[in-house]
């Protein structure tokens, strides 16, 4: 069992569990969690198990988490709004994710 790419998984699978278990006891604090910064350390520790942990392709790899970046928070604003506008949870969901799609592809062709 290789631990370096199992850690990862299970980490995530905790904050989860966290997210679940806080959001009845307390809806910021899992908010909080929600929006910590998980993600992007554990694709980086992913990555950087996969290079040598080269700095140099860790930093290209940073680099390019920024287009899509961009996306994920007009994501959060179409949910938002769509929320506040009286939709369900699915259709803001289609629309949120039709969004993120739209802006993620335009920001992968611009490059």
């Amino acid at each position: 069992m290789n631990w370096q790419k199992l850690l990862p998984t299970l980490a995530s699978i905790a904050i989860i569990l966290l997210i679940t278990v806080l959001r009845d006891k307390s809806r910021l604090l899992a908010a909080i969690i929600a929006v910590t910064p998980i993600n992007i350390p554990l694709a980086l520790w992913i990555v950087a198990g996969s290079t040598g942990d080269d700095p140099a392709d860790l930093a290209g790899f940073s680099r390019t988490l920024f287009v899509g970046l961009i996306p994920v928070f007009l994501w959060l604003l179409t949910a938002f709004l769509a929320f506040r506008a009286g939709w369900s949870l699915w259709a803001t969901f289609g629309v949120a994710y039709l969004v993120w799609g739209v802006l993620l592809g335009l920001g992968i062709a611009v490059g």
